[in-house]
């Protein structure tokens, strides 16, 4: 018995060291209420992201009844879900747009000492991604998860040199030249 409890207190020691590698990001705290016979219910939903600032960002959708727990649910999912993107020099490798429901996001690459020109949620993604200089515009629906959605699906469609020398069938050293 005392084996597995000397175990367990390992780990806890463990832990922190390994999320103070992960940057969280509170997008979006929504509170709803449910009216009932002794009053009004309350529920809450929080919307966040978290990244490592090395080329690696997720996002995460919690609900509970309280503000705390809805948040640990939010970056659970969201360290669950980390997708990997290119960085390249601080910025993104090209200019790329993503669609998701009514909100569109257009990312462009921008020149050294930019900055993060972004709003609300595409600038949490950027920062909890280890983005330095970028411009983006959010067109169409704001509904900030729509938009966090729509910055997935750019992340997602974007290339590194590996990938487009893969694709045209030579080598990286051709390409850069």
């Amino acid at each position: 018995m005392e084996y597995s409890r000397d175990r367990d207190r390992d780990r806890d020691r463990n832990s922190p060291e390994k999320d103070k590698e992960f940057v969280e990001k509170l997008v979006k705290l929504n509170r709803t209420a449910k009216v009932v016979k002794g009053g009004r219910r309350f529920s809450f939903s929080a919307l966040t992201v978290v990244g490592d600032r090395k080329g690696n960002v997720g996002f995460g959708f919690g609900k509970a009844n309280d503000v705390s727990e809805a948040i640990r649910k939010s970056v659970e999912k969201a360290k669950r879900n980390l997708v990997p993107f290119p960085i390249k020099g601080g910025t993104i490798p090209h200019e790329i747009e993503g669609n998701f429901k009514a909100s569109r996001v257009l990312l462009k690459p921008a020149c050294s000492g930019t900055g993060i020109i972004a709003g609300g949620p595409v600038r949490a993604i950027m920062e909890a991604g280890g983005v330095t200089d970028v411009l983006s515009k959010s067109i169409g629906a704001s509904s900030q998860y729509n938009v966090v959605k729509a910055t997935f699906d750019c992340i997602s469609k974007m290339m590194d040199a590996k990938m487009v020398a893969k694709n045209r069938g030579k080598a990286l050293k051709d390409i850069w030249g």
